[in-house]
């Protein structure tokens, strides 16, 4: 039924619940598996040394916590006999990096957590999950903690 899951992760909680669900339906459909980390690469506005000197510790920082969760990611799913492909993607906006790492992979199901902020916090953080739902042209699970 699924061919081809994406599995965008950010280490969290709810990123690892949803890399069961994936693990769990790739086991039962004989799933290829693509896990994908997106890194904002600019996610500071600011002018002068100081922003680009921070920028470059929070590039250094986000990419080292990226690896780090695309390495459990793969071991996870090694461990139970299924070879994943883990990428880590950097776009200015997070929900179209996972868009555009799905068409890129062909995959035919998105497999990802959801935070469950509530109204507050998503009109001032945003929701990664929902833009991709809203946007995404192929089928979406979303896992909530």
């Amino acid at each position: 039924m699924f061919d081809h899951l994406l599995l965008p992760i950010d280490g969290s909680p709810t990123s690892e619940l949803a890399l069961d669900k994936a693990l769990g339906i790739a086991q039962a459909f004989g799933s290829k598996v693509s896990v994908v980390y997106v890194v904002d690469p600019y996610p500071f506005t600011g002018v002068g040394a100081d922003f680009v000197f921070g920028q470059d510790q929070y590039l250094r920082a986000a990419k080292a916590e990226a690896s780090k969760a695309l390495g459990a990611a793969r071991h996870k799913f090694e461990a139970a006999g299924i070879t994943a492909s883990c990428s880590l993607a950097e776009a200015r906006v997070v929900w179209r990096g996972i868009l555009e790492a799905a068409e890129s992979a062909r995959a035919d199901l998105i497999v990802m957590g959801s935070h469950g902020r509530n109204p507050v916090e998503r009109l001032v953080l945003g929701s990664v999950a929902q833009r991709v739902v809203s946007n995404a042209k192929l089928p979406v699970l979303v896992v909530r903690g």
